[in-house]
């Protein structure tokens, strides 16, 4: 039996997801793309993975730098989140009018953001229309205490509940 492109789209949807901003910096251009195809790899080293579309302008300034940051979206985010998933030429996903520090690895980070990880990368396997760019975590810190940005069957979601706080879980 084959699958098509909108059954694959439509089972993927039922895996609720976090979303990130993946930023990058080569020279003076900055740049960042909405991904919720990100995860941990690796304690030891620690390793992280993002999955970026071979089509995208972050996906080449990735390769070109090696490096990028993973910046975990809060649920006040979400308007930047669509505007940095859009894929439109017009408006190109630039960083220059946010406000954003930078990372160990010259990388930007995103004010606003729950957590980031900033990452070299280490190793960039082609996969389809896309490439993984695994990372080695250079930089990482919890920058907010906000809730998390959900993307669930298509839509941005929140959490229904309070999650508890990092005092409570010990």
């Amino acid at each position: 039996m084959s699958v098509d492109k909108d059954l694959f789209r439509r089972v993927m949807g039922q895996f609720a997801t976090g979303v990130t901003i993946v930023t990058t910096r080569l020279g003076e251009h900055l740049h960042g793309s909405t991904a919720n195809a990100f995860t941990s790899v690796s304690l030891e080293p620690l390793l992280v993975l993002v999955c970026l579309d071979k089509k995208g302008d972050t996906h080449d300034l990735v390769r070109q730098s090696g490096i990028y940051a993973v910046n975990i979206l809060s649920e006040e985010q979400e308007e930047l989140s669509r505007l940095f998933a859009r894929k439109d030429p017009e408006h190109p996903h630039r960083l220059d009018t946010l406000p954003h520090r930078y990372a160990a690895t010259g990388a930007p980070i995103l004010e606003g953001c729950l957590a980031y990880l900033d990452c070299r990368v280490v190793d960039a396997l082609e996969a389809g229309d896309h490439t993984i760019f695994v990372g080695r975590v250079e930089e990482a810190a919890v920058t907010g205490d906000g809730r998390p940005l959900l993307f669930f069957r298509g839509r941005y979601c929140r959490l229904a509940d309070e999650a508890p706080s990092p005092a409570a879980r010990g």
